[in-house]
This record gives structure tokens, C-alpha cells and sequence, in this order.
């Protein structure tokens, strides 16, 4: 008999250059973290959107011009009336007014003299003076009746540590700290409630970025969903990229771009506030600015989720209509109370989640904030931040490939993932 041909399977052709019977190369594998190629794409189309950069270029454009115009503005000095009584408090007064013409910070002083301290205090609550000086044979008082200009508060200064130098030389030049000894100028101010003005301005900026950064790209996450699905090129994506990694793309990428532009906004509020007449409120304002960054980002990520989550349930962008108010009156309930909110409504505030970005960064600016209270508000955000990502993938991943029509809140929940 004519045995049969025995028949072996031939080896796997080799890479070029590689040893005969190397195992065949599988070709490119997929990334180990999709999430990141996602969100390098979501950051990469808002970069090279002229809207984004244009609306961007145009917000520091005004942020920078409105510090422009405070620096110019401050260069001109309303005429000050100021009160003085005791030893010396009318020659200081007037060499702060030559030392202000010296340095280039003129400050037109109208001078007259008062009995006591107490008529001083009275000409400053009655509005008859600006300010007033006291001098009582130890120490020197400047009284005002809210916040005193900070470059006139700084030649008082000045001019008292001069005129109590070449007194205490005259006296005894002992030594520099008998020299110097009671020079330190106090500043009372009679009416605590007169920052209100500084204190609004820096909620209706916080309130303002928060809302507009909150608003734009969470419309651009919830829009980029439903463009996806209109399209259809979701179901390309979820073939190849699971979609949880597909909805923490989205999310790292935006976040990141909108944490970068409120950082750059931060930076450039930070350096008009050192170059304007509130720059002695620089430190405060840096430190309320740094936790507002540390909310902002929190908050972000857990509206960010919800924004996604919305665009899924819809399959036009005309249904983003139904499915975005909830969110939209969020950010307008945060805004209001971040600029009204005061007392107990601002405390209460400060520790709900959302809320908190702009309360507790205000309460810290304010000073009445103890020092665990943002950090107690910032880990109830971030359980906050855990729940709104558990919701949000779970509407996400069940209704992202349901393209027939707009699912309800409650349609969503009962689709099976």
C-alpha cells in the first residue's frame, strides 16, 4: 500500500530580521489606558477651536483691561480731609503730604485740628473728615471710618516712624530699637462693614468664572455625546474602548482644560490685584483664590459627569433641551446665593457640595472661617464627587447606544446596562 503524504503545518513566517520560528509579531497593541487617548482627543479638539480661543484671549483681554483701568484711575487723588489732635499728629500729616509729592503717590491733604480723641472720632463718624490722627503722648492712632487708602495709610506711617525717630535721637541716640520704640501705627476703623464692596466684587468674579466655566463646557461635553450618537460613531468608539474608559476620557480631558483656564484666570486677577490700590488684601485674596481652585476642580468633575450624562439621554441636540435644565438651574442657584448668600445662609452653604465652591472660598476671604471648615466642606464635596461619577457612568453606560429617541430619567434607570 502507498502510505499517505504525511502533511505538517508550515511555521509562522518570522518579522524580517528576526530568527527562523520567531513567533509571528501580533501587531500594534491597544493603549493600556484608553481614558488617556480620549482625553489627549477632548483636549486637542478645544484647542484648536477658535471659539474656545478667541472667547479665552477675549476674558483676559477684559480681566486685564479692568485692572488696567484701576491702575490709571489711581493715579488721580480726590482731595482727603483729615482731623489731629495731640503732640506732633498736624507736622506728621503734613510730611506725609510732602512725602507723597517725593514718591509720586500725591495725596492733596486738607488738615485741621481737633480738642481730643474723642472730637477726632466724632469729625470721622459724622463725615466732616476723612480720616483722623491721634497721638497721645505714647502711641498714634489713625481713625477712618471704613478702610483708609492704603497708600495714604502707608505715608502716615512713614512720616510717624520719621518724627519719632528725630525725637527719640534728640532725646538719647541710644540704640536703634529706643529709636524706633513707638512707632507702631494702629489703624482703628470704626466701621468693619465697609470691605462689603471688596467682599462683592470678589464673589461676583468667583461666581462668574465658576458659571461661565461651568456652563461652556459642560454644554461642549453634553453636545460632544450627542454628536456622537447622531452620528453614530459611538458604536465605532465602544468597540474599541470600553465605555467607562470612553466617559473618564471625557471627563480628565475637559476638566483639565477647564482647571487650566481658571488657572490662568486666577493668575492674571492675582496680578492686577497686586498692582491696584487693594494690593495690602493680596494675601487674602491669593489664599481664598487657591481653595476656590481646589473647589472649582472638585465640582467641576462631579457636574462634569452629570453633563455627560445628560447628553446621553438625548439623540438631538434640540433634546439637550429637556435634559440639561436641572443642571443649568444648579449652576444658577450656586451663582445667587454665592453673591447674596450671607450669615447663616453663606455658613450652611459653604458646606454643601457645589454650593460650596463659591461660599467657602468667600467665608475664607471674609475671615470667618475656622481652619477645618474648608477641609471638612472639601471631603464632603469629594464624597459628593463619588456619588455624581457612580451616577453619571451608570446613566452614561446604559443609555449611550440607545439612539431611537430621548430617554427619560426613569426610561434610563430601568435599561439594562
Amino acid at each position: 500500500m502507498t502510505a499517505e503524504p504525511r502533511t505538517t503545518s508550515a511555521p509562522s513566517p518570522a518579522a524580517p530580521g528576526a530568527p527562523y520560528g520567531a513567533p509571528q509579531d501580533p501587531g500594534p497593541r491597544p493603549p493600556s489606558a484608553p481614558w488617556r487617548v480620549v482625553a489627549a482627543r477632548e483636549i486637542h479638539v478645544k484647542l484648536t477651536d477658535k471659539n474656545f480661543l478667541v472667547s479665552t484671549a477675549l476674558t483676559l483681554a477684559l480681566l486685564a483691561g479692568s485692572f488696567a483701568l484701576q491702575v490709571v484711575l489711581g493715579q488721580h487723588r480726590d482731595s482727603v480731609t483729615a482731623v489731629a489732635t495731640g503732640d506732633g499728629a498736624r507736622t506728621v500729616l503734613a510730611a506725609a503730604d510732602r512725602l507723597g509729592d517725593e514718591q509720586g503717590r500725591p495725596v492733596d491733604l486738607t488738615v485741621t485740628d481737633a480738642t481730643d480723641p474723642a472730637a477726632v472720632t466724632a469729625a470721622v463718624r459724622g463725615g466732616t473728615a476723612d480720616v483722623g490722627l491721634v497721638h497721645d503722648g505714647t502711641a498714634w492712632r489713625l481713625v477712618s471710618k471704613d478702610a483708609a487708602d492704603s497708600s495714604l495709610t502707608a505715608l502716615v506711617r512713614e512720616a510717624v516712624q520719621q518724627q519719632v525717630l528725630a525725637t527719640n535721637a534728640a532725646a538719647a541716640g541710644t540704640s536703634v530699637s529706643a529709636l524706633t520704640a513707638g512707632s507702631t501705627l494702629s489703624l482703628d476703623r470704626l466701621d468693619p462693614g465697609g470691605d462689603d464692596a471688596v467682599k462683592y466684587v470678589v464673589a461676583l468674579v468667583f461666581a462668574f468664572l465658576f458659571y461661565l466655566a461651568s456652563l461652556l463646557f459642560g454644554m461642549s461635553i453634553a453636545s460632544s455625546v450627542v454628536e456622537e450618537k447622531q452620528s453614530r460613531v459611538v458604536e465605532i468608539l465602544v468597540s474599541a474602548v470600553p465605555v467607562r474608559q470612553l466617559l473618564l476620557g471625557k471627563v480628565a480631558g475637559t476638566s483639565a482644560l477647564a482647571l487650566a483656564q481658571m488657572v490662568l484666570f486666577v493668575g492674571v486677577g492675582l496680578v492686577g490685584v497686586s498692582m491696584s490700590s487693594y494690593r495690602t488684601l493680596l494675601p487674602a485674596v491669593a489664599t481664598a483664590s487657591g481653595w476656590f481652585l481646589v473647589f472649582f476642580l472638585a465640582g467641576f468633575v462631579a457636574l462634569a459627569c452629570l453633563w455627560a450624562a445628560a447628553g446621553a439621554l438625548a439623540t438631538r441636540n434640540e433634546d439637550l433641551q429637556s435634559t440639561t435644565p436641572v443642571l443649568s438651574m444648579v449652576l444658577v442657584i450656586t451663582m445667587v446665593l454665592g453673591l447674596v448668600g450671607q450669615g447663616t445662609v453663606q455658613v450652611v452653604a459653604s458646606f454643601v457640595p457645589v454650593l460650596s465652591v463659591l461660599a467657602m472660598p468667600q467665608r475664607l476671604f471674609a475671615g470667618t472661617a475656622q481652619w477645618w471648615e474648608p477641609v471638612v466642606s472639601l471631603g464632603l464635596t469629594l464624597a459628593f464627587v463619588v456619588l455624581a461619577v457612580w451616577v453619571g457612568e451608570r446613566l452614561y453606560s446604559r443609555t449611550l447606544l440607545q439612539t431611537q429617541r430621548r430617554l427619560s430619567l426613569r426610561e434610563a434607570l430601568r435599561v439594562r446596562a
